[in-house]
């Protein structure tokens, strides 16, 4: 008997069937992201804003859906950007910036107020999962933020445990290297004598509450500012001799895990073992002055794209092997012509294996073409999976 695919779809009486199975198959498609989608992630992206002509949030919304990136950082809690990303799915790190820390460290009631207005009124349409109290405190020239950095994260912590959001939102405050002494190798690492009165009771309060440890991670400076002894190819993740950690017995075929390892190292030493370390920025330059050295397009291109299929393998450091490395990368709009991965006008500075975007020397989509794209490639696999369910029940499978 001849038969075809078109012989086991639903006939008329089954049409109604056909169309509830692609809804039930929706709905459990959508479940089930939501309900993992944390658990797996490792490769995020800063939303910066701080350059001319940027696109409307919502056009940013389409542009991150259709380069399929889930995670966020952004340097603020702007109410435009919240209400833009309602209902988008992508989970979103909102930042309590440094000139706001002084007036929460004073009370609990203001921290109070600004988590009632900057985070709790966006949940749940907006995924906000993450508060950064400050950024890059401890080892910067301001002594007073110095200061004021643990009052602040405890207040808004105890914010978020009064509203009966800890389970959803997460308390943190990212670091740059200059909190380390040493970096290299990196089971030398320690964090500065005069960092560490400070960061101990960061740590321990960040242990309690069970938030991760974010250090801003740029290999680029590292390489400016001794590109004599550090091998760029190492920098890059190309191939190299790598570096051996006789301590541990380790090699380390790229600067960026070795990067992380010694974040681990630092945070060991200070009693901290158990702690995860992220990497909540993190770049290459694409060009700079010309003492910069190694700011290229091409290198550019080069670490970001071999970061980005490094982070979505999953995989831990030599150090921390079972511990996936989670990154995010600095930046998605920000900085023109220089650390931004995608220009105002939706298309591509560079390629890193976007395949949701264009790039810059073809013609730049509208946005709204951008958003139809990203739906019926979701509607096709849609309805191919529930044509599935469909085909294996008419063959009783």
């Amino acid at each position: 008997m001849d038969c075809n695919f078109f012989d086991y779809l639903p006939t008329s009486h089954m049409a109604s069937s056909f169309f509830l199975l692609l809804f039930l198959s929706f709905s459990l498609v959508c479940s089930h992201v939501s309900a993992k989608h944390s658990m797996t992630w490792t490769y995020g992206i800063n939303y910066g804003r701080i350059a001319d002509n940027l696109p409307a949030p919502e056009s940013v919304v389409t542009l991150l859906k259709a380069a399929k990136v889930n995670h966020i950082r952004i340097y603020d809690a702007d109410h435009g950007v919240l209400t833009a990303f309602n209902g988008s799915g992508i989970e979103i790190i909102v930042g309590l910036p440094n000139g706001y820390l002084k007036e929460m460290s004073t009370g609990e009631d203001r921290a109070m107020n600004w988590v009632k207005e900057n985070v709790q009124a966006f949940l749940p349409g907006t995924q906000i999962q993450g508060i950064a109290v400050g950024n890059e405190i401890l080892g910067g020239s301001d002594m007073e933020l110095w200061e004021v950095l643990l009052p602040a994260a405890k207040n808004i912590y105890g914010a978020v445990y009064r509203l009966g959001l800890k389970e959803i939102v997460q308390v943190s405050s990212p670091h740059s290297e200059a909190v380390f002494a040493i970096s290299y190798p990196p089971s030398a690492c320690i964090f500065k004598p005069d960092v560490v009165p400070f960061m101990k009771p960061i740590l321990q309060l960040f242990s309690q509450i069970g938030s991760p440890f974010y250090i801003n991670s740029y290999l680029f400076l590292a390489y400016k500012n001794d590109p004599q002894h550090i091998d760029i190819n190492y920098a890059l993740f190309k191939d190299n001799r790598g570096i051996y950690d006789a301590k541990t017995k380790l090699h380390y075929d790229n600067m960026f895990e070795a990067q992380v390892d010694a974040a681990y190292s630092a945070l060991e030493k200070a009693g901290f073992n158990k702690m995860e370390v992220i990497v909540s920025e993190t770049s290459w330059a694409s060009r700079g002055d010309p003492d910069e050295a190694g700011a290229t397009v091409k290198n550019a291109r080069t670490y970001n794209r071999h970061l980005r299929k490094r982070l979505t393998k999953k995989k831990g450091t030599p150090l921390r092997p079972k511990i996936p490395v989670r990154a995010y990368v600095f930046a998605f709009l920000d900085q023109p012509l220089r650390e931004t991965l995608v220009k105002p006008d939706g298309s591509i500075a560079y390629d890193i294996g976007f395949t949701g975007l264009v790039p810059s020397s073809a013609p730049p989509p509208s946005f709204k073409d951008i958003a139809a794209q990203g739906w019926l490639i979701w509607s096709y696999s849609l309805l191919f999976m529930a044509c599935s369910v469909v085909l294996q029940q008419g063959l009783g499978l």
